[in-house]
């Protein structure tokens, strides 16, 4: 099946068309881009219109090969989408009532989705969801320790994000390493960034939680915190936009660094610069805790593995992460964590107490393949 896959994100709509029948990935793709809009004009019908005239474009060139069926990224799921779910305005609902959980993500998602359905109204649309594959966290990981009332009366859990990543990283490295059920360790590292306890194939811990500001030291995300800054902060006069937007957009490796590119972040450290220094070693330390925390969690690790655009690239934040794992016996081979590879690969010393990864993340992929075993099951079912 041909799947259009749309995944919205603050400034631009990135697109892949794949033929979920091809023998493998690279013969799977067969076109990818993304059009972009101002930050400003995300949700508006000026900025969306014109990205999908765009879009509209591109596939009418393609003729007879364009899409069949259209495929949604959607960050945030709830507990009620555990599993791919055919779009309906039911759907798009539910979704439309998680937004405050997601307010960058959630509604760029419903955005497309009517205006995709506006555009090509005789194509399925399906929804696959990054927090479904967190559904298996047992709930003494997924609670808070708040009163039950209030908990009740909020959706206070850990829900988890990266989830599509995450599950395609976790198929990619079982295959490679030949082994029927997977204890790992998987750090999603890019502007967002997580950390996934990986137990016979199903995720049992992850460190973003109720919303995608949890966990790690990210590009402008802060990551974990004393909750009381946030108090100190509105009780300084701060409003809870203000707040939301100074921890969301202000902190992480930009608040340190002055930038929220890890590429830029290390040549500044490269030279010197203390901030940038700081900023690097604030996040590798954070993320080689949560890796050591998990090894436990997971009981015998069979593998660490690093996706995403940062964990898949940058050598220099690998080395810094594994070098904090030395009393765990995880060593790199310089040779292999410095090659420039666009394919999965270890990168760790045959010495290694278990091997390191890297695995290109493909949530383009996922989408793609859970969309057509959706309409393919529909289609059985008829």
């Amino acid at each position: 099946m041909r799947v259009l896959v749309l995944n919205p994100g603050s400034s631009s709509l990135k697109y892949h068309l794949r033929d979920t029948s091809a023998p493998d990935a690279a013969a799977g793709l067969l076109m990818s881009g993304q059009v972009d809009w101002p930050a400003d004009e995300r949700s508006s019908q000026d900025g969306l219109h014109a990205a999908f005239d765009e879009l509209d474009a591109t596939i009418k060139g393609l003729g007879s090969s364009g899409p069949a069926a259209i495929g949604h990224r959607v960050v945030h799921g709830g507990l009620r989408f555990n599993t791919p779910v055919r779009v309906t305005a039911d759907v798009i609902s539910a979704i439309e009532d998680l937004s405050p959980l997601a307010p960058l993500h959630n509604p760029a998602s419903i955005a497309c989705m009517d205006a995709a359905g506006r555009r090509w109204p005789d194509l399925p649309q399906v929804a696959v969801f990054d927090t479904a594959f967190h559904r298996s966290i047992p709930e003494f990981a997924a609670r808070y320790a708040i009163p039950e009332d209030a908990y009740q009366a909020h959706p206070v859990r850990r829900y988890g994000f990266h989830g599509i990543s995450v599950e395609m990283a976790c198929r990619d490295t079982a295959e490679f390493l030949d082994v029927a059920s997977l204890n790992a360790i998987v750090a999603h590292v890019g502007n967002g960034a997580s950390v996934t306890a990986v137990k016979n194939g199903l995720s049992v811990d992850t460190s973003m939680g109720m919303t995608p500001l949890e966990g790690l030291v990210m590009g402008t995300r802060s990551g974990d915190l004393d909750p009381s800054v946030v108090l100190l902060l509105q009780q300084e006069g701060a409003t809870a936009d203000e707040v939301d937007h100074l921890l969301n957009h202000q902190s992480g490796l930009l608040a340190v660094a002055g930038s929220a590119d890890m590429r830029t972040v290390e040549r500044a450290a490269g030279r010197g610069e203390p901030q940038a220094r700081l900023a690097l070693d604030m996040a590798a330390y954070r993320l080689a805790k949560y890796i050591a925390a998990y090894s436990m969690v997971v009981d015998q690790p069979g593998a660490l593995v690093f996706t995403g655009g940062v964990g898949e690239n940058s050598h220099i934040f690998r080395a810094k992460v594994v070098g904090w794992l030395a009393p765990l016996g995880l060593a790199l081979d310089q040779g292999l964590n410095t090659a420039d590879q666009a394919r999965i690969r270890t990168i760790s010393t045959t010495e290694s107490a278990f091997p390191v990864l890297v695995v290109p993340s493909d949530e383009e992929r996922a989408i793609a393949e859970s969309t057509a075993a959706l309409l393919a099951t529909a289609v059985r079912k008829v």
